[in-house]
């Protein structure tokens, strides 16, 4: 699993130095490879201070708050045909497979789970105790993603009704644009960019600590390859010269088919071995939903590959 959460790290960071491109190009019109590599200069900056990672937790706590009262704006003024969406949230004309696991992907999939799981972690809660806190925060996060995604969903639905076309190298950031401006554009761009440097560091460091031990590998150590994973990440997303948005579409969609080991991993020591767990149960009922979660992400994982690859 760790070789697995590896590689689609790697995809990941290569896919959040690609949004940094976009947040730049949205933000100042600067090219996305030049904005991608100055920004990944800045993450790992940010990363070897540790008072500028936590102003930045901040800041990207800030712009998220700003984000979801933009795209609610958008939202408003572009008047979205909800009462559609709705119907095709239950009675879809076609399902598109590879959309539906990208879109699980991106949310839950490859390193993003763990990263919270780590965050935790270095806070110091783990272990029975902090059973509440952690659902908490899991399904905060969660429900807060949801919504998010949600919204952006309607935002861009009511702006293409609207007879819009938007420019496929950054379909978001026009959508924006067209609903809010310049004003929309810039802020949308703001916010982009905070969030994929966050992501840039989140997915490298995540993705190290799963390669190399809390006890044999010294903190100076892991601090050189996670600057060495976002160099490298970078340098890759620089040569192979894919549009930023493909590379995000990719990355989300590779994660995605990374869900069912992943899930299946967790599931089989919640049942097999509650000595990892310090003797903890979970509830049968979680249990049988995580069994089905499961099956339905190797029914989507399956049906996806296809059109991946």
């Amino acid at each position: 699993m760790s070789a697995l959460l590896f590689a689609g790290g790697l995809v990941f960071t290569i896919g959040n130095v690609s949004g940094t491109g976009l947040g730049t190009d949205a933000m100042i019109g600067l090219d996305p490879r030049l904005g991608g590599a100055l920004s990944a200069v800045v993450a790992i900056g940010i990363f070897l201070s540790r008072r500028a990672g936590v102003a930045m937790d901040r800041v990207v706590i800030i712009l998220g708050s700003v984000m979801i009262v933009l795209t609610g704006y958008v939202v408003i003024t572009s008047d979205p045909p909800i009462g559609q969406a709705l119907r095709s949230v239950v009675l879809p004309s076609h399902a598109e497979f590879l959309v539906i696991t990208t879109l699980i992907g991106g949310t839950i999939g490859g390193y993003i789970m763990y990263a919270g799981a780590h965050r935790l972690l270095d806070s110091g809660v783990s272990g029975p105790p902090y059973v509440r806190d952690i659902s908490r925060a899991a399904v905060g996060g969660i429900l807060l993603t949801g919504l998010v995604r949600v919204a952006i969903f309607l935002a861009v639905l009511g702006v293409i009704a609207g007879g819009a076309t938007l420019d496929p190298a950054n379909p978001t950031a026009s959508a924006f644009q067209h609903a809010a401006g310049e004003f929309g554009l810039r802020a949308f761009g703001v916010v982009l960019w905070a969030a994929s440097i966050a992501c840039v560091i989140g997915a490298a460091y995540t993705t190290v600590t799963f390669v190399t031990s809390r006890t044999k590998t010294s903190e100076g150590t892991r601090t050189v390859l996670v600057v060495l994973f976002i160099a490298v990440s970078t340098v890759i997303y620089l040569a192979v010269g894919t549009a930023p948005a493909q590379l995000l579409v990719f990355a989300g969609a590779f994660n995605g088919l990374l869900l069912p080991l992943g899930i299946g991993v967790l599931l089989w020591v919640a049942w097999q071995r509650p000595d990892l767990l310090r003797g903890y149960r979970y509830p049968r009922r979680l249990l049988c939903l995580g069994g089905a979660a499961w099956l339905l992400t190797v029914y989507l994982a399956v049906r996806s590959i296809v059109s991946l690859f």
